[in-house]
């Protein structure tokens, strides 16, 4: 580099790689594929790291018309899950170029207004949660190029989809209790009007009505603690015999549900197992801790933004929905004595 220079240029990144300007440019420009070697483009890659080199991205992306940024619209931050999305689309917006800014929808859900003066000028694409698809209006209009999360691929806004398999999440839940002994069911449904949370309401009563003896009553609870206390009490105290295992589309509604059992001289899971859904670090934070189905929300984030990358390229999105596990833990047992 320069005697005098504070910035290193290309041209210092090609003599210490060995290449030319070209070669640099093709490399940083992630356009080297089927143009140069392997071994180049990571000799280029490892003498920009060395050398601090960074790309003068705003007069490219003059030259581009793009800005290079990327919306990502989630319903709230009160959980870490959606920090984790965020954490997973701005890892692979870094590493080509991009960035991304995290907008949460007012409470949750609902219209939104536009973060930007114009963000039709301001933005490459939006990636955005279902459960804030209301707020898309203002922000989107109809031109930029959006990946949906959490939708319905039949009637998605966006021009790509990308979901986990939430369907087979709840299905592993069911038959691990159907497997303990459980037939009388509570489902504690997340009181939001949205399509992840009506896959998780459909998938549990078609599983439930193919075996013989069961039921499955149904309690609705925004999506926080205090609320599910309410409403998981109001349900076990209901006339009838009472559910043995309650299944919660959220682990936050799960820890209600604890602390509703307790109140009512219950315990987990001697009188009631109890399974939530996400993997929150609440999780392993409750005791007993609880048996859960595990949601990648990092992997969520990194699919997200490398479906919207597909767009903007003109490219087919990876197709198929990302695997979720069934984590068990203390919370669930063979039902007791009726």
């Amino acid at each position: 580099m320069a005697r005098g220079s504070t910035r290193p240029t290309s041209r210092d990144v090609a003599q210490a790689a060995g290449v030319s300007q070209a070669a640099v440019s093709l490399v940083l420009g992630d356009k080297w594929h089927g143009r140069v070697s392997e071994a180049t483009a990571q000799r280029v890659r490892e003498a920009a790291r060395d050398l601090g080199y960074r790309p003068n991205l705003a007069a490219r992306n003059l030259r581009l018309g793009r800005t290079r940024t990327v919306l990502l619209v989630v319903p709230a931050l009160t959980t870490e899950f959606f920090a984790g999305v965020y954490t997973g689309a701005a890892r692979v917006a870094a590493e080509h170029g991009f960035g991304v800014v995290l907008y949460p929808s007012p409470e949750g859900i609902g219209p939104a207004r536009d973060p930007f003066a114009s963000a039709q000028a301001a933005l490459d694409g939006v990636i955005a949660s279902s459960m804030a698809a209301d707020a898309l209006t203002a922000i989107r209009g109809e031109a930029l190029p959006l990946v949906m999360l959490d939708s319905d691929p039949a009637g998605s806004l966006g021009a790509a989809t990308v979901n986990l398999d939430i369907a087979d999440g709840v299905r592993q839940a069911a038959e691990h209790l159907l497997s303990l002994g459980h037939r009388r069911f509570l489902h504690l449904a997340a009181d939001v009007p949205s399509w992840t949370f009506e896959v998780r309401a459909r998938e549990l009563a078609a599983r439930l009505a193919e075996v013989p003896g069961t039921s499955v009553r149904t309690a609705r609870s925004p999506i926080s603690i205090e609320g599910a206390v309410a409403a998981a009490e109001t349900a076990l105290c209901e006339p009838g015999p009472r559910p043995t295992a309650v299944i919660c589309d959220d682990d936050q509604l799960a820890a209600g549900t604890y602390k509703a059992a307790r109140r009512l001289g219950l315990g987990v899971p001697d009188d009631l197992s109890v399974t939530g859904l996400d993997d929150l670090a609440l999780a392993t934070a409750i005791d007993p801790e609880l048996t859960t189905v595990r949601l990648d929300a990092e992997l969520f984030g990194e699919r997200g933004m490398r479906a919207l990358l597909a767009v903007l390229e003109g490219r087919e999105p990876e197709a198929g929905d990302i695997p979720v596990r069934l984590v068990v833990r203390g919370s669930t047992a063979p039902p007791g004595l009726p």
